[in-house]
């Protein structure tokens, strides 16, 4: 049985200083890691995919940032088997928002949060998505906006609503964690919907950063990004 044990090992033996370098390159300062791959890191993760959810939810516990990396990986690898359980699909779920506070790097959000989060919620009630956009903290306003890009990749129009819907919350964000995702999910949302997405922006496109607005016109005609980028 594959164990938060074995993964740790594994993750220790593939450590190295180079990568502790270059992973610590882009995490903030003193931030606890290995030192491991992404690569190394997504393949242990790939490997040890059938772990049963309490030893992911060990892995939350972790101090060091690849072996949280792997926890959100696995429930990543097990929501995109189309043989996962229903009642599995929701403890994956359920996992991820309990330790939320576990999930705090961009990389760990945009792992997951689409097929464990969105898949999850997107014919179900999204109130949970519109609690995290209020949240103070700034990964979960970035779960709220990356969950749905599963709906505009995967969806049809109907699933857009509450998209557009969570942008508007998160329009005027200015912390970059949230606001380039607002910009990336409304972009794909716009390949699904464009009149969706110029009637949002009519209303929302001066509030949005420029990093958000810049992504979200990108697919956009050339003089209808002209027009809303000013």
């Amino acid at each position: 049985m594959s164990t938060a044990a074995a993964i740790l090992a594994e993750l220790r033996a593939n450590a190295t200083t180079e990568d502790r370098k270059k992973t610590s390159d882009r995490l903030p300062d003193g931030y606890p890691l290995f030192g491991v791959r992404m690569k190394t890191t997504f393949d242990l993760a790939k490997a040890h995919a059938a772990m049963p959810l309490a030893e992911v939810a060990a892995l939350f516990g972790e101090p060091e940032y690849e072996a949280r990396l792997c926890a959100v990986c696995v429930l990543d690898f097990k929501a995109r088997s189309p043989r996962l359980g229903d009642d599995e699909r929701r403890a994956g779920y359920e996992l991820y928002l309990t330790r939320h506070d576990r999930i705090d790097t961009w990389d760990m959000v945009d792992r997951a949060a689409p097929r464990v989060v969105g898949q999850y919620l997107m014919d179900r009630p999204h109130d949970p998505l519109f609690a995290l956009a209020r949240s103070a903290n700034p990964h979960e306003r970035r779960t709220a906006i990356t969950a749905p890009l599963y709906w505009a990749r995967y969806g049809t129009p109907a699933h857009l609503p509450d998209l557009f819907r969570l942008a508007g919350l998160l329009a005027a964000d200015e912390d970059v964690v949230v606001s380039k995702p607002v910009g990336i999910s409304l972009k794909y949302a716009g390949l699904l919907d464009e009149p969706a997405l110029l009637s949002f922006l009519d209303t929302h496109a001066a509030n949005l950063p420029r990093p958000a607005l810049s992504y979200a016109v990108e697919k956009l005609p050339p003089p209808l990004r002209v027009k809303y980028r000013g």
